[in-house]
């Protein structure tokens, strides 16, 4: 199972810890916000991530298990008739 980070914008003070615990996943913007990508988070970063998610002051990140192992599938609709 996939495990993915997740901010919450609104809770989020832009301290920049999360960045500096983890700077392999999480960049800030101009204004020190966070910003990750959405992929999954590799195994061998797993425990830095949760002491990411634990340091964050504001509690904005979270480590969520995701069970999709990759982007979203394309669905092709059948235009045939019967």
């Amino acid at each position: 199972m996939n495990r993915r980070l997740r901010v919450d914008p609104i809770a989020c003070d832009a301290f920049g810890y999360c960045a500096e615990l983890l700077p392999e996943l999480i960049t800030l913007d101009e204004w020190g916000y966070p910003v990750i990508d959405g992929r999954p988070v590799p195994a061998q970063l797993v425990d830095l991530a949760h002491r990411a998610v634990a340091d964050c002051p504001r509690r904005a990140l979270t480590l969520v298990e995701d069970s999709r192992s990759g982007p979203p599938a394309k669905v092709k609709l059948s235009t045939s008739r019967r």
